[in-house]
């Protein structure tokens, strides 16, 4: 007689994805395993931005959830109420925000959900459990430790980043550097001309698919990064490192507020695999989220709410086959719908619209004008999110 597996559903990866995942898993009354490569708290490179959807998602799935999220960072995040952008001529549009968003390094704000998943779930979590393959049959999972150790389970749920092991060993994909951005970022100190509550994108005359950032992260900290898309970085072979300290030096919006700055720590660079792909998200008993699922907004380069809601939808769907006990690829596929019909055609006409501003520049100088105008500004907003 068969064994049966020690999880019905083991979800590799504890960011975002992976907590919100565990998280809607909640009195399920599934036997749900998730572990993750570090222990927490762990830093991840990223431009460190919560945006508004990611409260929403969570607040939906039980209220609760995004208030204790609120009071768990307030240490370590600033809320953000305006963005301020800079065009590639120098010329400046401030837009104010209503949705509440805001800013938190993922050294706290992963650790503050993985608290959550700790508080509210029955979840069995294994931090430093670095998973080195995933095998999938008919009958079910095998997820192999780097020690060794074998897991098993009906459902795998790869929520492992760019670099997933469950989406390489399950639904490999050759990289297309047309869809994938690459950035590097630093944390600054003494940044003048830097409100708290307020996140600064600048876009270049050179690089015009990309932008740099500056977010404020709260005690007085900034996330300073500059991003690019990779096929341009591959064909002008750029150094991203280079360019963001040329930007911080020498850019007129940027050199005289970083004169006095102090560097907090290395300059770390980061892949971001853009949405839009039609990456497969389902395969033989597996289902990728977040990062792993290509789901990062081609336009502002952030992630973390999508990483969020498929990993709540891919939840809902595991729910499913568990009780159904069908985990055939039909069954599985209607995750992948559902996700493409939530994020993936605005993701795709986002990306869409990214490729034509980069090759058309004089529409971003535009808009910029455009933009002077208050109810020309808020159609703006609406179309780029």
């Amino acid at each position: 007689m068969a064994v049966a597996p020690e999880y019905d559903v083991l979800i590799v990866g504890a960011g975002p994805a992976g907590a919100a995942c565990a998280l809607a898993l909640a009195g399920s009354g599934l036997r749900v395993g998730l572990l993750d490569k570090a222990r927490f708290p762990r830093d991840k490179v990223c431009g460190d931005a919560i945006p508004g959807p990611t409260l929403k998602a969570l607040a939906r799935l039980r209220p609760a959830y995004a208030a204790e999220l609120r009071q768990l960072t307030e240490p370590h995040r600033t809320d953000v109420r305006r963005s301020r952008l800079v065009s590639p001529g120098g010329r400046e549009l401030s837009v104010e925000w209503q949705a509440p968003a805001f800013n938190s390094p993922r050294l706290h704000f992963d650790e503050v959900l993985l608290t959550l998943v700790r508080r509210h779930t029955a979840t069995e979590i294994l931090e430093d459990s670095p998973v080195k393959t995933v095998a999938a049959t008919a009958a079910g999972v095998t997820a192999t430790l780097a020690g060794g150790r074998e897991l098993t389970a009906h459902l795998v749920i790869g929520c492992d980043g760019a670099n997933s092991v469950v989406g390489r060993c399950l639904l490999p994909r050759p990289l297309d550097r047309a869809r994938h951005c690459a950035a590097v970022r630093a944390y600054y100190r003494g940044v003048t001309d830097a409100p708290a509550t307020t996140s600064d994108f600048l876009f270049l005359r050179r690089h015009r698919a990309g932008y740099c950032w500056v977010f404020p992260v709260g005690n007085g900290s900034y996330n300073v990064g500059f991003g690019m898309l990779s096929e341009d970085i591959a064909r002008e072979k750029i150094d991203l490192k280079q360019v963001l300290a040329e930007l911080l030096a020498t850019h007129p919006a940027l050199a005289p507020r970083f004169r006095e700055a102090q560097q907090l720590g290395p300059v770390q660079g980061f892949g971001l695999p853009l949405g839009g792909s039609g990456r497969p998200l389902a395969g033989l008993r597996a289902l990728l989220c977040g990062d792993a699922a290509a789901l990062i907004d081609p336009l502002q380069g952030h992630g973390i709410d999508k990483a969020v809601i498929s990993g709540i939808l891919a939840a809902e769907h595991a729910r499913r086959c568990c009780e159904t006990q069908n985990f055939s690829r039909a069954s599985l596929q209607q995750y992948e719908q559902a996700v493409q019909q939530r994020l993936g055609r605005d993701l795709r006409r986002r990306y869409r619209l990214m490729r034509l501003l980069a090759r058309a520049p004089g529409l971003v100088e535009a808009a910029f004008r455009l933009g002077q105008w208050p109810w020309l500004r808020r159609w703006l907003i609406r179309a780029v999110g």
